[in-house]
């Protein structure tokens, strides 16, 4: 027997009349009839009880069409996810920064690399702070990036984790600090080692604004791993993501202020523009990112709510 057969069958099974089953099978009464005997050959039982006046199933016939609705259905489902797979091919352009590359990615690259492994990647690092502005300009497909406080009309996010902004200094750095009368961090004369850009400078020069100070600026830098290094060297006080920090080869070489002030933590994730997310190559990577549900706790590690169920091994980083 064939799917085409079972279909067959299931049409009659549900309209109970050869004549108008035969009409919507667009088959003949006579190749209908030879449809069903040959089933009832294979399965050696009557199918369907039948007379002049009524055709219904018999015992052996309700049996039969549970197992050809589920056969049929799961040829179709087979069909259906294999003409998805074979969709998704082409590239697929994501832009991330160093620390993204090392904590947030490596998961979904490799479940993704497994699912779709004609998709060629093309994996871009840079500055966080230029990520949205990638995608926006068409440059990239995905990003992974602070989820921004403007300019998203066009831009689709979906959150991964939520990260602290942190003021360090170099660890002997009592010459360097300068503090108010009531032991508050001085930022209107500690030096400073800033990002020239990004939402981690906008919220540190609101917080300015907001208190009208006027910081004294020794440095500024592009992407927030190349504070730490300037930290270390005694360049000033910088203001840092957690995440970027707890993944730099220098965390150890800086001490984190408690007497700093506390700036909003901001979202980070994946963005793409409403264009790029009709791709299938993008989608799929998208639709990998929500099922997988990663997030970052407290401490900035790394955990998976529900395993991708592309992805076999243990979830740490």
């Amino acid at each position: 027997m064939d799917i085409r057969e079972l279909e067959i069958f299931l049409t009659l099974a549900d309209l109970l009349h050869f004549g108008r089953a035969s009409q919507v099978c667009n088959l003949s009464p006579s190749a209908l009839t030879r449809t069903i005997q040959r089933l009832e050959d294979q399965v050696e039982q009557p199918l369907f009880l039948r007379d002049n006046r009524s055709v219904t199933l018999s015992v052996a016939g309700e049996q039969f069409r549970g197992y050809a609705r589920q056969a049929v259905q799961q040829w179709q489902g087979f069909r259906a996810a294999l003409k998805d797979e074979q969709a998704v091919a082409g590239t697929l352009s994501i832009y991330a920064s160093i620390t993204a590359v090392y904590s947030l990615l490596p998961l979904l690259l490799e479940a993704y690399r497994c699912a779709y492994p004609q998709v060629q990647l093309e994996l871009h690092t840079g500055a966080a702070e230029q990520a949205v502005a990638q995608v926006q300009a068409g440059e990239i497909d995905l990003a992974v990036a602070a989820l921004p406080d403007r300019n998203r009309s066009q831009i689709e996010f979906l959150p991964i984790t939520t990260t602290e902004l942190l003021f360090i200094a170099p660890q002997l750095s009592e010459d360097l600090i300068a503090v108010t009368s009531n032991d508050s961090l001085d930022l209107s004369t500690t030096p400073l080692v800033l990002p020239q850009a990004g939402l981690s400078r906008r919220r540190l020069d609101k917080w300015l604004k907001k208190y009208r100070i006027t910081p004294n600026i020794s440095s500024e830098v592009s992407g927030n791993e190349a504070i730490i290094p300037m930290v270390r060297l005694g360049c000033g006080v910088g203001v840092v993501p957690q995440l970027v920090l707890e993944r730099s080869p220098f965390r150890d070489e800086v001490t984190i202020l408690q007497n700093a002030p506390r700036l909003e933590p901001y979202v980070v994730g994946l963005c793409s523009s409403k264009r790029n997310l009709q791709r299938p190559s993008v989608q799929a990577f998208w639709r990998l990112a929500e099922e997988s549900s990663l997030h970052c706790n407290t401490n900035g590690e790394l955990h998976k709510c529900s395993p991708p169920r592309f992805l076999k091994k243990s979830s740490s980083p």
